[in-house]
């Protein structure tokens, strides 16, 4: 015969705290940038359970799918703007690793920003 287990206690708008915890995750992964809030490749990734990598591939090869406003390689500006919003966030788990380093000595490419609607400035 199995256990029943107690629901964990509701938050705001009827959410557990388990849900509370993950959308806090997902709301400290994404930042602004040129006027729209964009996440990267590498935290779609995690949040796709893919390598940052093949993600990349896959936008790569399906560009038509992928349009700019949708889905943008950051410049030297946008890198900028992004490290002063990480290094400003109150939560220190945006530090770790959002330019995580190869063993070639850094990032290789620039990151790709991914949009939630069509529309970057």
């Amino acid at each position: 015969m199995s256990e029943w287990k107690e629901k964990p206690p509701k938050g705001e708008a009827g959410m557990s705290e388990t849900d509370l915890m993950v959308l806090e995750d997902i709301q400290s992964r994404i930042y602004t940038l040129r006027g729209v809030q964009v996440m990267l490749d590498s935290n779609l990734a995690v949040c796709y359970g893919v390598e940052v990598r093949r993600l990349n591939e896959q936008v790569k090869r399906n560009k038509e799918r992928f349009p700019e406003a949708f889905c943008f390689q950051l410049a030297d500006d946008d890198m900028d703007i992004l490290k002063s919003q990480i290094a400003t966030s109150s939560d220190v788990r945006n530090l770790k690793s959002q330019f995580a380093t190869s063993r070639w000595g850094g990032r290789r490419t620039k990151p790709y920003a991914f949009t939630e609607q069509e529309k970057v400035a």
